[in-house]
């Protein structure tokens, strides 16, 4: 960074007066906004909202992903110097307006009444004309989610990225479960499975309830493009739901995370697929399961803020200057 820079830079997540434009902090210092956006609760004029739900109360192992979003968002200071590697000069810090709309407030020991509260929260992002990018929490939080965005748009088209299904039955609806939570989504008819698929699996599931699944060795054998390839063909023109589990990364990559499955994908392997979903209709996504108390050297929460950049760019892609 040129001194001329140097003098610029201010704390943007409070000070900021420009709404696009690449971060020029020190990345050991000042507030852990993601990306180093403005924090707001005022959409108007910004084209992407990233959140928080620091949720963990619905883990079948271990907690700690309420740590998650903070975690993420402070790894992701490493990033706005530069666009996004791979996204053929796409900048979308420079293009959009994106902001950090904080997290939920939630009272931790009223778990029933989580649900509602992250369904609400959603969509009132969703109401201010913005897409939502959320940051976890365990997987359950999808489910609320699902549900505000089938509000808006009907039965989603979902690609998730897991090593689980998250299929196990439950006919229970008020249950709280992370391992139930798309079984429940398809259930409730908030998921179109005839335009969905699931990516990395590499547990067992009794039975998928018509969703179409990847399983983490076929993407070993047949490649990136070849998944990307059948993600986009199954979505098609659909308005389409990302959700990340960070356990769909081996733990060779990402360790902090509660279920962890050996044979997953390799982080390349995920950018690369991402990148390629490219074009894709996505309207919403969500990375989730980073647990930090279990990886002291930070990986995990860097390859969710990782992740959590894709699927800006992803949501944003459509809409960039041409």
């Amino acid at each position: 960074m040129t001194l001329d820079k140097a003098k610029e830079a201010v704390d943007g997540a409070f000070a900021g007066k420009d709404r696009r434009g690449l971060a020029y902090e020190n990345a050991f210092g000042g507030a852990t906004s993601f990306l180093r956006r403005t924090y707001t609760k005022d959409l108007s004029g910004f084209d992407l909202a990233v959140t928080g739900v620091p949720f963990d109360q619905a883990v079948t192992h271990r907690p700690g992903t309420r740590f998650g979003p903070r975690a993420i968002r402070e790894a992701s200071s490493l990033q706005p110097y530069d666009p996004p590697y791979g996204w053929d000069g796409f900048d979308p810090l420079s293009e959009f307006a994106i902001a950090d709309f904080g997290d939920l407030a939630f009272d931790y020991a009223d778990v029933p009444g989580v649900p509602a509260l992250v369904q609400a929260h959603i969509a009132g992002i969703l109401g201010q004309g913005c897409p939502a990018i959320t940051l976890g929490g365990d997987h359950f939080i999808t489910l609320p989610i699902l549900r505000a965005y089938a509000e808006k748009y009907g039965p989603m088209s979902v690609v998730q990225f897991d090593a689980h299904s998250d299929l196990w039955p439950d006919d229970d609806m008020a249950r709280i479960d992370h391992g139930t939570m798309m079984y429940k989504a398809v259930k409730l008819g908030l998921v179109d499975v005839t335009r969905s698929v699931q990516v990395g699996i590499r547990t067992e599931c009794a039975d998928y309830l018509g969703m179409p699944y990847i399983d983490a060795r076929t993407c070993h054998e047949k490649g990136t493009a070849w998944v990307t390839g059948q993600i986009k063909e199954r979505v098609g023109d659909h308005p389409t739901y990302v959700t990340f589990d960070i356990d769909a990364l081996d733990p060779a990559f990402a360790p902090g995370t509660g279920t962890p499955v050996w044979g997953g994908l390799a982080s390349w392997q995920a950018a690369a697929i991402l990148r390629d979903m490219a074009g894709i209709n996505m309207v919403g996504g969500d990375i989730v399961e980073v647990s930090p108390p279990y990886d002291t050297t930070g990986a995990t929460a860097i390859a969710g803020a990782h992740v959590a950049m894709e699927l800006c760019c992803l949501a944003l892609w459509n809409r960039r200057a041409n």
